[in-house]
């Protein structure tokens, strides 16, 4: 079983009305491949993600591991893949018939990986995140209060 390969990402900056290679290597790499002004090129594009705003998602994850009962003794990782199931957010859903009983549904939660989410996307999982947070364990709060409480969040050493 072949291991599916992975495309090179080149980076380009917006200009107005345009995409610019964004640095030397992009560059080279076009003229490498042969494109040249005028031509014609499909793009799968996506804006590449922030650390910080990872770490973001991952003092959600902490808040809640220190806060809420229910996500005593996990880790951030572990929390952020159950507020992702329990709130259904970014889960691929399937149903399943059952004879006799009915239908089952199915969740999985997607992988949340640099990989797999660009910037925009992720922002809005976040967001979500805080929105569940605050509706379900926090109702006094709102999903603002509750992304200011994570940003603001020092894990204790």
């Amino acid at each position: 079983m072949s291991v599916p390969r992975r495309r090179e990402r080149l980076m380009f900056r917006v200009e107005r009305g345009a995409l610019v290679p964004a640095d030397t290597y992009t560059l080279a790499r076009l003229r490498e491949r042969g494109y040249k002004v005028g031509d014609l090129l499909a793009a799968d594009l996506t804006k590449p993600r922030s650390p910080g705003f990872w770490r973001l998602a991952h003092r959600i994850g902490m808040l809640c591991a220190r806060n809420v009962e229910e996500f005593s003794g996990m880790d951030a990782h572990a929390v952020l893949k159950k507020l992702q199931f329990d709130a259904n957010i970014e889960c691929d859903v399937s149903e399943t018939v059952i004879p006799g009983i009915g239908v089952m549904t199915h969740r999985t939660p997607r992988s949340l990986s640099f990989e797999s989410m660009d910037e925009g996307e992720f922002r809005v999982v976040t967001r979500a995140f805080c929105r569940h947070i605050a509706q379900r364990y926090w109702p006094e709060m709102d999903e603002d209060a509750v992304a200011e409480m994570a940003e603001n969040f020092v894990e204790e050493a």
